[in-house]
């Protein structure tokens, strides 16, 4: 991959223009750059197994190959870097794009039977292990299945906060807030517990839990200063959660940072529930 001198091989090199000219839109000029870089990674000269699963993952995104052999170039691509390059980054990521390939073909089992391959005991990335975790969760939640939904957000939020993924956190901990206050019960099993004492099922099922009002607690002082740095917007759901949670929860202290900053706020129902 390099050479005595420490510079980048000119395969290495010519994925490096092929990425810029994807990042400027040149997306023609990169599929024709791409077919040579696939032929090069193939060669006897400049063989490399890792680049050309690179490549190929990444032809099979930008539309270079049919559409009908989509699916199985990608999970080539996870074949070969699990054994290449077993939870790599890379392999993580060729695992999300598979994943992400089936749910848009709305085959939601195949999505999470992909994504049951990043487990939160493997040894990917945290980042890879939130960002499967969060996509877990918006399939399952879609399915109506929220227990294991508003697992995978936790362990989702909880792995953004230890990598310092702030816009990740933020959403992931508003998509748990917004399946928790359906249902908030005093003295029911926290989040921790249902993670720890959660049991293998055959298929995904409607499901429901109670969330912990301590719990709910955690999560919107853990986000209300990022949501609160800025009030306006017309269309704000995100500050509408925290007043739900402030009614449910009958904690007034969220609602009163919002009333003392009415001027800054644009949301014309937020208005009318804060002035009622």
């Amino acid at each position: 991959m390099t050479n005595s001198n420490n510079e980048i091989s000119p395969l290495i090199a010519d994925f490096m223009v092929f990425q810029n000219l994807l990042k400027d839109g040149n997306t023609k000029s990169a599929i024709s750059l791409s077919n040579d870089i696939l032929e090069r990674s193939r060669s006897m000269s400049e063989r490399d197994h890792l680049y050309e699963a690179r490549i190929r993952m990444e032809r099979a995104l930008i539309g270079a190959i049919e559409e009908k052999e989509i699916g199985n170039e990608l999970r080539w691509c996870v074949d070969r870097l699990n054994a290449t390059s077993c939870q790599s980054s890379l392999h993580g990521i060729a695992l999300l794009n598979l994943a992400s390939w089936h749910l848009n073909k709305n085959e939601f089992m195949m999505a999470l039977a992909t994504h049951s391959e990043i487990s939160p005991e493997s040894n990917f990335s945290d980042e890879i292990i939130a960002l499967s975790r969060l996509e877990s969760s918006r399939i399952l939640s879609a399915m109506s299945d929220y227990e294991p939904a508003m697992r995978h957000a936790w362990i989702a939020r909880l792995g953004f906060s230890k990598t310092n993924m702030t816009p990740e956190f933020l959403v992931s901990s508003l998509e748990w807030l917004d399946m928790a206050l359906d249902n908030v019960e005093n003295n029911s099993p926290n989040m921790i517990y249902h993670i720890q004492n959660a049991k293998p099922r055959d298929k995904p099922g409607a499901s429901v839990i109670s969330a912990n009002p301590d719990d709910v607690i955690s999560v919107v002082e853990d986000i209300i200063d990022i949501l609160f740095k800025n009030l306006s917007g017309e269309e704000r759901n995100d500050i509408g959660l925290i007043i739900d949670a402030s009614d449910i929860l009958g904690i007034d202290k969220w609602k009163k940072i919002l009333i003392d900053r009415i001027d800054e706020i644009q949301d014309l129902n937020l208005l009318e529930v804060l002035q009622s």
